[in-house]
């Protein structure tokens, strides 16, 4: 295994307007993955336009001046290709992968809908993508049990105001309020070439790309004027928990803990990512082996620990766990918070930093083994951090975390007086 985090050529270019091209070749197969990510996400959103960007997500996809309803998906699959979108508070990014000989089609089609979409946005195209989020918002967040807890957990962590308080599902009463015009210029205001990075990863040149790119791209015009996201960087402390408890159709108990830490791509962000797999990360974590194996108050598959990886504020790192038959969700909620405790006095052992270690490492070589995981890695550290290569920096910063980091951070943040606790109680025992 390379012992660098990146062992792949890059290079990069900008055109005259702004956009900035990221191509790594790859001659393994006859494929290429293609990547654009857009600088605006849920953080970005002023007040009253939250669920904008996500929104987008799915008008990005219902034509363009050249492209007609649903046929940039027809086009692509029926090339062999795959396709699709994804929506966070940091960014928008859509991607396709396809044959190396389609790579031409690809890209027409991402300047098409960034260039194109906004003549041919309709009334009739907003209301029903309207309708689709509404569903979505059903179905993943108010229809599932415990669906709502990102929801709840966000304005518990960060403060009214802030720009990570909202989700990325937004308002429906936002939503429902705009008209076409402010859609529109929305989309004219982020959906710029100097406001997004293109990535190209696979079975191709840069020399290719970068003639490709300035032939479908290079003609689109900038925005010069793109409003900067508010500052996230500095939450206050309340000095006491953040507690909210819910009482709704669940099956069981669970608990949910979260902090504040560091942001993504900070070293301290490093130590979080490493501890919380040494927390939450499998059976061999210290919350299954106390709580699913040792005391019996969780079920095995329901609990763990993970970071949200946030670049632009203290991100948070959540511990959860759902009860067995019989735990009551304050025996659960004790059992969780000594686990999280302990971090700071009992001090993690060369096993489990071993561990933590090799579980990271397996998965970041997984998510670079593909074209469209390093196009998508690419992409995020060109646009969060001005710069693709230092994407090799991750593995190796994880690498290098100490057990005495990781005592250290837990003291520093993972106090209980600054801790948000999120509690599920299933209706029959209010």
């Amino acid at each position: 295994m390379p012992d660098s985090g990146f062992p792949w050529p890059i290079e990069t270019t900008r055109l005259d307007n702004g956009l900035r091209v990221v191509v790594s070749e790859d001659r393994t197969a006859p494929a290429v993955a293609v990547n654009l990510w857009y600088d605006v996400g849920s953080r970005h959103e002023p007040a009253g336009q939250t669920g904008f960007a996500h929104l987008f997500e799915h008008l990005m996809f219902e034509g363009s001046v050249n492209v007609a309803k649903t046929e940039h998906m027809k086009l692509i699959q029926g090339a062999g290709g795959s396709l699709n979108a994804t929506t966070n508070p940091d960014r928008t990014n859509y991607f396709e992968t396809v044959p190396a000989e389609h790579l031409e089609l690809a890209l027409w089609l991402e300047a098409d809908r960034m260039g194109g979409l906004v003549p041919a946005l309709t009334q009739e195209t907003l209301d029903n993508q309207r309708d689709v989020v509404k569903n979505e918002r059903r179905q993943r967040y108010e229809n599932v049990p415990y669906g709502d807890a990102w929801l709840r957990l966000l304005p518990l962590l960060y403060p009214p105001g802030h720009p990570y308080h909202h989700a990325t599902i937004g308002s429906m009463a936002d939503l429902n309020a705009a008209d076409l015009a402010t859609f529109q210029a929305f989309h004219t205001t982020y959906y710029a070439p100097n406001n997004a990075v293109l990535t190209v990863v696979g079975d191709t040149t840069a020399a290719e790309v970068f003639a490709l790119a300035d032939k479908y791209f290079g003609a689109l015009t900038p925005r010069p004027d793109i409003p900067a996201a508010p500052d996230g960087r500095t939450v206050p402390t309340a000095g006491r928990p953040a507690v909210e408890t819910v009482t709704a159709d669940v099956p069981a108990p669970r608990v949910y803990l979260a902090h504040r830490t560091h942001p993504f791509g900070a070293p301290g962000y490093d130590v979080t990512t490493v501890l919380a797999t040494v927390l939450g990360s499998g059976r061999g974590s210290r919350l299954y082996q106390r709580l699913a194996d040792g005391e019996r108050l969780a079920q095995p598959d329901l609990v763990g620990a993970y970071g949200v990886d946030l670049a632009h504020a203290p991100a948070p790192l959540i511990a959860t766990a759902t009860a067995r038959p019989g735990v009551t969700a304050e025996r659960l909620r004790d059992g969780l918070a000594e686990v999280v405790d302990e971090l700071a006095t009992v001090p993690v052992t060369a096993a489990e930093l071993d561990r933590a270690k090799a579980l990271l490492s397996t998965s970041w070589w997984r998510q670079m083994s593909t074209v469209d995981g390093r196009a998508d890695t690419l992409g995020r550290y060109a646009t969060q951090f001005g710069d693709p290569a230092r994407a090799a920096d991750r593995l190796p910063g994880w690498l290098a975390v100490t057990a005495e980091q990781i005592a250290e951070q837990a003291a520093e943040l993972l106090g209980a007086a600054d801790r948000v606790i999120l509690t599920y109680l299933p209706e029959e025992t209010s």
